[in-house]
């Protein structure tokens, strides 16, 4: 629990909150099933020569997916890493993504950096996070 309030912008009660509805992190082996556990997940509405609109399947546990979302905002705000993030997806060139859909794509990034620390034991470093996308490092080390 110490190396999770290392993060700065995450409390206590939200820390208790995710692991009341993800349960033992044990019995995962990969983020991807509590990011589709928490209906995260991303599925595309095509039909035929239709293609539709990419979104959350919203299937899986409602609270875990509103508790993730409620710690983002005080994250985005306060956390330099995730507020860096969030500029990176909303404001790039290719592809920049909406205010709300950064805000799930840090929701993953975040079950990702929770599995790592609890289950792997990696401290949570906010250097090496930025450092996991390589266009954004060029684009800061320019800046």
């Amino acid at each position: 629990m110490k190396p999770l309030l290392a993060i700065k912008g995450i409390g206590r009660d939200s820390i208790a909150g995710f692991l009341a509805e993800v349960g033992d992190i044990e019995r995962y082996r990969h983020p991807k099933q509590i990011i589709k556990l928490a209906g995260l997940n991303l599925k595309e509405n095509t039909s035929g020569k239709h293609k539709g609109q990419t979104k959350i399947t919203k299937r899986g546990r409602k609270r875990l997916r509103a508790l993730l979302f409620r710690v983002m905002m005080p994250l985005v705000a306060k956390n330099r890493a995730f507020k860096a993030l969030h500029q990176y997806y909303t404001k790039r060139s290719n592809n920049p993504l909406k205010k709300m859909q950064s805000l799930i794509a840090l929701c993953g990034k975040l079950i990702r950096i929770l599995f790592g620390v609890l289950k792997k034991g990696h401290p949570f470093r906010e250097e090496k996070m930025l450092r996991d996308i390589p266009r954004f490092t060029v684009m800061s080390l320019a800046a």
